[in-house]
């Protein structure tokens, strides 16, 4: 029994060993010992049966691994894909740094592979050269048919590997063209969509600025009207006031007393036009339209104040862009020119450092009024 022999086996070599083999015994440790020797013929039989599980576990293990090596080919292949430029842009730093690694960790076991998979293939010829030397001639034959399958399937598999990779040169040579073509393509959608754009922005400041212009253009009528119908009452007072300056001519003619008073009521005529003109110069400068312009006025004139080397229009939209996001350049710029006793425009630098500043003047400006 194969559970019981080794200590079977140890029991025997001590009989033999002590002596115990005599002409009374001898048949029977004659029996033992070619029991013995049947045994040799059951291992070498369990040898044979675990050479042929081995081999067929070599083969298995050498299948498995042109399968693993063939899948670390496309997985390399997909990270050589992920490199180029087109892909390759759109990666993050950290996301590029990943893929470098991987890819150079799936390269280096793929190579590893490779070369177990050449070694064993090695060792497989090495073993069949040497039984060519030792096996009669059918066992050669089998032999050197089993050589040839075994080239035969490597060479299939390098076909077939060879095959992939042309197919793989081929789609990029496409994708390359189709990007070629997609390039030159949106490029000139690019070119044309900045062209509409700049034509679009260009069209809205000519927009804004007809606005502004037709506003001030109403603003100067409706100071032209006022202008009007102040002229046409001055001048209704103007005759109302001859007359009755006619009038008290006529009865200083007639009693000096009377006299004395036409001549209060000439000065007091002459106070009344002055005092009419300036109502009229006053009314003639640009007042102010709403509370809304009071407040714009008040918060330029605090930052133009600790500012007071000036500051340029842009810098002061930015400003005012970040109280009211409405307000625009051209409406603070209206706004600084109506008001020229309180701001003024300097140009500084020169050439194409040429600059425009706005200052606040009013503390020069009210000594002029």
């Amino acid at each position: 029994d194969d559970s019981k022999f080794s200590e079977a086996i140890t029991v025997l070599l001590t009989w033999i060993e002590r002596g115990e083999v005599n002409r009374r015994s001898a048949n029977q440790f004659y029996s033992m010992v070619q029991s013995a020797n049947s045994h040799v013929r059951r291992l070498m039989n369990e040898k044979a049966a675990h050479e042929q599980e081995m081999e067929q576990a070599k083969e298995s293990f050498k299948n498995a691994l042109t399968g693993i090596l063939t899948q670390f080919e496309q997985i390399v292949a997909v990270f050589n894909a992920s490199t180029r430029q087109k892909a390759w842009d759109h990666f993050s730093k950290a996301q590029r740094k990943n893929i470098d690694i991987w890819r150079k960790h799936s390269e280096e076991l793929r190579n590893a592979h490779s070369e177990q998979l050449m070694g064993i293939r090695r060792e497989e010829e090495m073993e069949m050269s040497d039984d060519d030397s030792g096996d009669n001639p059918s066992k050669k034959l089998r032999v050197d048919d089993s050589a040839l399958a075994a080239q035969a399937y490597a060479l299939k598999e390098e076909n077939d590997s060879l095959r992939w990779q042309l197919d793989a040169y081929r789609n990029e040579v496409e994708l390359l063209k189709q990007e070629k073509g997609q390039l030159f393509r949106t490029e000139e959608s690019l070119t044309k969509d900045q062209q509409l754009q700049f034509l679009q922005q260009t069209m809205q400041g000519m927009q804004q600025q007809l606005l502004s212009i037709q506003e001030e253009l109403n603003n100067k009528k409706s100071e032209l009207e006022q202008a009007k119908e102040e002229q046409t009452h001055t001048q209704a007072m103007l005759k109302v006031l001859q007359e009755q300056l006619k009038s008290t001519k006529e009865l200083a003619e007639i009693n000096e007393h009377d006299a004395s008073q036409a001549n209060e009521i000439n000065v007091l005529t002459v106070a009344l036009v002055n005092q009419d003109r300036e109502k009229n110069s006053e009314k003639r400068s640009p007042g102010l339209k709403s509370e809304k312009e009071a407040l714009l006025i008040g918060i330029i004139s605090t930052f133009l104040h600790v500012h007071p080397f000036g500051a340029n229009i842009e810098y002061l939209w930015s400003y005012m862009q970040q109280l009211d996001s409405r307000i625009s350049a051209n409406e603070i710029e209206m706004l600084l020119t109506r008001l020229p006793r309180m701001f003024k425009q300097e140009f500084t630098g020169v050439g194409a450092t040429l600059e425009k500043r706005w200052k606040f003047c009013a503390f020069e400006g009210i000594k002029t009024i």
